[in-house]
């Protein structure tokens, strides 16, 4: 196995710094892909390595490599994943006396902030710089400014921020550093010293961060992936079963997930799930459920469908908050809604027929859809329209 010093060499460098790039789009998720332009033969040589294609083949002008492709072959070959190799590269060299370590903490993307200025303040005024300095710590104030950068986010979950800017996916959990930072964000949020762990949570979930990752969970049928660890078997096992296997957010992140079916159908309601395993057990295509709003679970494990080139078909209620979701998992995915046009919502309204409330939503994959409902003030249940939907689902019939 090799050392980690390699990733320090020339050939790393631009693959590695449009992997930071991609990164900061996606929350910390590993997906889509990256490019060199014009790339030297060692970066041929690299990308070869890591897309496991022929050293010497074509000479393209650009060369792509998936996010996902790289995580694979730095776990494979460095033992560690790409957020945690990063944080390693980036590390600062730890910080001789408190002022030191106060600067590394200026470098920050929030410094200058009146909020953060009164939290570097504020640590050097009670004392806690120069304890921790005294400890052997002082490096931790940069890692708090790493932390600090990644934030606000959106549903990231805490052991990915905690991976992504310190190499530890457990460096937020009751720790030294998980003090620094929540004492920054109630100043940033202009929040009360939290009393429990419950408030604790919410000054994390108000900057954007999923403190739980075994709350979030997705429910699917039949979703093979590629890999080989435990996750994957079990996700294997129970799609060769024709049985629907529940996964928490904490499993999808203890390795690469790469799902290999071609096309995967999403619906919005359990009963759908329930009547496919029934009626096509092991004969149904990929289903994932949403269960209403779609999980940090469910939304990571569609972006790796989608980054892999798996087409996503959308189904869900028609009411307007579902024609939300529907719309921004097109932007999202590029997915394609499933039964989800006017005709089908006039079929589903001669036999199921709900009230129709909120406010209207557009419907740009077809736009006479959002017409026809406002005409017809009602809406449609999903779990009214399983029959419908399971003609769909044999294994390869779309």
């Amino acid at each position: 196995m090799g050392t980690l010093d390699e990733l320090r060499e020339a050939e790393w460098r631009r693959l590695l710094a449009a992997a930071r790039r991609r990164l900061t789009t996606t929350g910390g998720e590993p997906v889509g892909v990256i490019a060199l332009t014009d790339p030297s033969a060692d970066e041929r040589r690299l990308v070869a390595r890591i897309t496991d294609s022929p050293p010497n083949g074509p000479l393209a002008r650009r060369l792509t490599v998936a996010m996902s492709d790289l995580d694979r072959m730095l776990r494979r070959t460095y033992g560690t994943g790409l957020l945690a190799a990063l944080a390693w590269i980036d590390a600062p060299r730890p910080p001789e006396g408190m002022a030191a370590a106060l600067r590394a903490a200026l470098g920050g993307r929030h410094a200058g902030e009146g909020w953060y200025s009164a939290w570097l303040g504020g640590l050097s005024r009670d004392g806690t710089a120069a304890r921790l300095v005294r400890q052997g710590r002082g490096g931790l104030f940069a890692q708090a400014a790493a932390v600090l950068d990644r934030l606000p986010a959106e549903d990231l979950p805490l052991p990915v921020l905690a991976e992504w800017a310190t190499g530890d996916a457990t460096a937020l959990y009751a720790t030294p550093l998980s003090d620094l930072v929540l004492r920054a964000l109630r100043l940033w949020q202009g929040a009360s010293q939290p009393s429990d762990r419950a408030a604790e949570h919410r000054i994390w979930n108000d900057a954007g961060v999923l403190v739980d990752d075994l709350t979030s969970q997705v429910l699917v049928l039949n979703l093979r992936v590629a890999e080989d660890h435990a996750v994957a078997r079990w996700l294997g096992e129970a799609a060769a079963a024709g049985l629907p296997f529940r996964a928490t957010l904490q499993q999808l992140m203890s390795g690469p997930l790469t799902p290999r079916a071609g096309e995967v159908f999403v619906c919005q309601s359990p009963a759908v799930v329930r009547a496919a395993a029934a009626r096509l057990g092991p004969e149904c295509a990929a289903l994932v459920c949403t269960e209403g709003r779609a999980s940090v679970a469910c939304r990571r494990l569609l972006s790796a469908a989608a980054a892999a080139g798996a087409r996503i078909r959308w189904h869900g209620d028609f009411d307007w908050a579902a024609l939300r979701m529907t719309a921004a998992a097109v932007h999202r995915y590029a997915a394609l809604p499933w039964r989800m046009g006017a005709e089908d919502y006039l079929e589903a309204v001669r036999v199921a027929r709900d009230p129709l409330r909120g406010a209207r939503a557009a419907t740009p994959w077809d736009e006479r859809l959002a017409v026809e409902m406002v005409r017809e003030g009602c809406a449609v249940r999903e779990d009214r329209l399983v029959p419908v939907l399971l003609e769909d689902l044999p294994a390869g019939a779309a």
